[in-house]
């Protein structure tokens, strides 16, 4: 399999640790098998996405000396080239599939009427029967009760868990689920490396991919890694800004700082990382032991 993966971040927040930790693993075990790794910043959100919060993005990055192969070069050109509301179309054209192959929907409902009829939060299907789209009401899918998705070898009663999920927004622009999915299809990923919070939207993205008959996405290899916490035993989250990289970066954290906290979420004695070439170096060996995506091991950053 020829390993072909992203960093895939948006620019809502400013990075802090757990996505500088989920990038290195990203990094690492491309370099390791000799893949091929692109920077996807998803933007789609526009509504919550920054200038700054982009040029964060590439500060951050160079900090930690992560090299990509594939991807905007720096803030000008994400814009010029990269960004995903460039690619509109393309997402209104999978829509247009997906209305095809299965039963979406207009939902009218606010947040607030979904909370006073569910009390999970999960969507409750109350306008199911609307089979009319609109362009100023969110899109939902269909999802059925009986729906189990197979994720890292863990059943996921899609159903239960999301409901009937958005996959167009009523500003007019694609959800998380859909625009994430159309990127890695188009851009032939193969390798996906996400924390275990996100389980569920790989989930949904398996369940978009199977109503278009999308076989690749299924056949790609997902890592869905422990999660980065606070203090608190809370996960990270770009709302604490005095955990972001930049704030930690003014308070002395040097980039050994993080390729240790890394090496220590994935089991590797930390003490002997100084740079980035010791952490590759160690999860080569590391990869090697457990069989982590065979690949050349002498393969150099």
């Amino acid at each position: 399999m020829t390993v072909r993966s992203r960093l895939a971040p948006t620019p809502s927040g400013y990075l802090h640790a757990g996505n500088a930790v989920n990038f290195l693993r990203t990094w690492l075990m491309v370099r390791r098998a000799g893949g091929s790794l692109r920077l996807r910043i998803d933007d789609a959100d526009s509504e919550r996405a920054r200038p700054e919060f982009v040029s964060d993005i590439f500060a951050q990055l160079d900090w930690l000396g992560l090299s990509w192969d594939d991807g905007p070069t720096g803030p000008d050109d994400f814009y010029q080239r990269h960004s995903q509301l460039l690619r509109l179309e393309r997402y209104r054209e999978f829509l247009r599939h997906l209305a095809a192959r299965a039963q979406l929907f207009a939902c009218s409902c606010s947040r607030r009427q979904i909370q006073q009829h569910s009390a999970t939060g999960i969507y409750p299907g109350t306008c199911r029967g609307r089979r009319l789209l609109t362009a100023n009401e969110p899109t939902r899918i269909h999802v059925p009760r009986d729906s189990i998705i197979s994720v890292d070898s863990e059943a996921i009663p899609l159903c239960h868990e999301m409901g009937d999920f958005v996959i167009w927004r009523r500003n007019g622009l694609p959800a998380y689920q859909l625009a994430s999915l159309v990127d890695d299809l188009d851009h032939g990923t193969t390798l996906i490396v996400r924390g275990r919070d996100l389980m569920h939207s790989t989930a949904a993205q398996l369940f978009l991919a199977s109503h278009c008959d999308e076989t690749a996405f299924a056949q790609s290899m997902f890592v869905h890694h422990p999660l980065i916490t606070c203090a608190a035993g809370q996960k990270l989250s770009k709302s604490h800004s005095s955990l972001s990289l930049h704030a930690m970066r003014m308070t002395g954290t040097s980039p050994t700082d993080i390729y240790r906290l890394a090496a220590q979420h994935m089991g590797i004695d930390h003490r002997q990382i100084v740079d980035l070439n010791d952490l590759l170096t160690a999860y080569r060996q590391l990869a090697a032991d457990q069989e982590i995506i065979p690949g050349p091991l002498d393969k150099t950053p």
